[in-house]
């Protein structure tokens, strides 16, 4: 009997299952589970909108970074506009005609003179090598080219005569001094074995400047300063033609 109950209770129990698993079925056809994929589909579709929100805002963040590039560029542009107006500026301030007056004042005429003592600058200086020597720089100060004629006419102190010119020095061309321009001619001031009569210490100095002729002075003459002690010449005293360099003059 006991047996009998048990088995009738297993095919209770397998029934049960089937009429279970039968609902189960049923269920699932009745469209229970198209509810649960709808609530996946909303997921999805959440997670759908969620990406283009984040896309979106990565496109507004490119947007402001693009406008930030653009402003910067812009700025670069504008600050580039500046430096070339500020650039256009200063060459309008330089504008040559401004200072067009000034500069024709200073051209030269084209005109050819007499270099003499006030149209240049002369400057005497004792020199160590070759001993016994001074050295004659006259700068041209005017605005017109000059000649420097043939030699200079050197007065040392009370001398009622001008030195002899050392002949041998006479350069192939007259010296020629554009405005600024310097020429030079050496004065072999004394013996150097002290062989020459009247020697004496002189503390002035006069120069004059021959004309094309060489016969005779021109213009005024000029009064370098001399060393506070003065110097020695002595009556083999002689002067240098005028030379364009200073190498050519003292090498007499």
């Amino acid at each position: 009997m006991s047996s009998i109950r048990n088995s009738r209770s297993r095919l209770v129990t397998t029934a049960a299952a089937v009429v279970l698993a039968a609902l189960s079925l049923t269920a699932c056809d009745d469209g229970t589970g198209v509810t649960d994929e709808g609530a996946s589909a909303n997921t999805a579709a959440t997670g759908t909108a969620a990406t283009p929100g984040a896309s979106s805002a990565g496109s507004d963040a490119s947007k402001d970074s693009g406008s930030g590039s653009g402003s910067s560029a812009k700025g670069s542009s504008s600050s580039d506009g500046s430096s070339s107006g500020d650039a256009e500026d200063s060459s309008d301030a330089a504008e040559p005609g401004a200072d067009a007056p000034a500069q024709k004042a200073q051209e030269p005429s084209g005109k050819v003179v007499t270099c003499e003592g006030s149209t240049t600058r002369t400057v005497a200086a004792p020199l160590t090598r070759p001993v016994n020597h001074m050295l004659l720089t006259v700068t041209n100060t005017g605005r017109n080219t000059c000649f420097l004629y043939g030699y200079p006419a050197v007065r040392f102190g009370e001398a009622q005569s001008v030195p002899p010119v050392i002949e041998d020095s006479q350069p192939q061309a007259v010296v020629k001094l554009a405005p600024g321009q310097s020429g030079y001619a050496a004065v072999s001031l004394s013996a150097t074995d002290g062989s020459a009569s009247n020697g004496r210490t002189e503390k002035s100095l006069e120069v004059y400047f021959q004309g094309r002729s060489g016969s005779e002075s021109v213009g005024s003459g000029a009064t370098p300063s001399l060393p506070a002690k003065g110097v020695y010449v002595d009556d083999s005293l002689k002067v240098t033609y005028w030379q364009q360099t200073m190498d050519t003059a003292i090498d007499w």
